[in-house]
């Protein structure tokens, strides 16, 4: 039985094209305790190809982390299916507030030791032990209290294009980066400070939670279902709107506008800019924000180098990258020395 995809992306965006079907992106995460990853992952894989589904999942023996394009009117019998596994009956699906047809082209389900990339090996801190989920409304008004430090959990490149105001915003490039910046500079506020944090989707901060309740950090809080709950809620309940600019997405999208204000800058020239590329080069394929002058004017790349090689007859460039690995340092997005106004 096939357990993988046969389709290229370019021959699946051709098929959704001629579908014309109208398609929602979804994410979701649960932790609970998965006996065989494998076994679950071949279940899940024939399930949901079955349903047409395409995304991104990760399982492992703590649980399932899932960002998924799914066809709209076959909704209901995807939360069926989820429904039918006991731990995630009534999950919590996140759906984009922007979408895509396109946002994945393929149906990549994978087995990790951990489905967050959170480079902990401290096994001692009890994972469901989590601070509290506060939602919209209370996360306005806890945010506004001068004893809380509010903190963004994601990395570098996602909060230079939108964060919440006022937050604080580590200039980290990873999450395991993060933990350990926000412990020691909150090291003596362990006690007499609201700690707030948010994530994309909730996933980080459930598993951050966890983690600073272990360090003896007491008052814990995180945004319930992450960037993308708050904004439903916003817009669902009347409340105000405290994020500003792009909410970074892990998709072909690569962002939801949230609000107007664009924050960030061209890594290029330095004029206001939030949309992220990926350079056309594809032995460089940097992320990076490019204004749509640069864009122009370097052929959507991230250099004068990268420019040359793009130039190249297809065969040549495919032979430049021969054996190479991608030297694209998968942790160091949007950094680069070529780029002269990356802050």
């Amino acid at each position: 039985m096939q357990l993988y995809n046969n389709l290229s992306a370019r021959e699946r965006a051709d098929l959704i094209a001629e579908a014309g079907k109208d398609r929602l992106t979804i994410s979701f995460y649960a932790y609970a305790n998965i006996g065989n990853p494998e076994i679950f992952r071949n279940h899940l894989f024939i399930a949901w190809n079955e349903l047409d589904v395409l995304g991104r999942i990760y399982v492992a023996h703590e649980g399932i982390n899932a960002q998924l394009s799914v066809p709209a009117d076959g909704f209901l019998d995807f939360k069926a299916h989820l429904d039918s596994i006991t731990f995630l009956e009534n999950v919590r699906l996140n759906i984009a507030i922007e979408q895509d047809n396109f946002s994945f082209l393929k149906l990549k389900v994978k087995v990790r030791s951990k489905i967050l990339a959170d480079g902990l090996v401290d096994d001692t801190f009890d994972v469901t032990n989590i601070g509290v989920h506060v939602k919209a409304e209370e996360f306005n008004d806890l945010i506004e209290d001068p004893n809380t430090v509010l903190v963004d959990m994601r990395n570098h490149y996602e909060s230079e294009i939108g964060h919440f105001k006022h937050a604080v915003t580590p200039d980290v490039d990873t999450f395991r980066d993060s933990l350990d910046v926000i412990e020691e500079d909150l090291k003596d506020h362990k006690e007499d400070k609201n700690l707030v944090m948010y994530c994309t989707g909730g996933i980080r901060c459930e598993k951050a939670s966890a983690y600073y309740k272990h360090k003896g950090f007491k008052n814990v809080y995180q945004l319930e279902g992450g960037i993308i709950n708050y904004v439903r809620q916003v817009e669902s309940e009347n409340l105000e709107n405290k994020f500003i600019g792009k909410n970074f997405v892990f998709d072909q999208r690569r962002a939801e506008q949230i609000s107007e204000d664009v924050i960030a800058n061209c890594h290029q020239c330095g004029t206001p800019a939030d949309t992220h590329v990926n350079c056309a080069n594809e032995a460089c394929h940097l992320l990076f924000i490019q204004c749509e002058s640069c864009k122009e004017a370097m052929q959507e790349c991230c250099s004068d180098a990268c420019i040359e090689v793009v130039n190249l007859p297809y065969e040549e460039q495919k032979a430049l990258r021969k054996g190479k690995h991608n030297s694209n340092k998968i942790f160091k997005k949007g950094r680069s020395e070529v780029l002269k106004y990356k802050n």
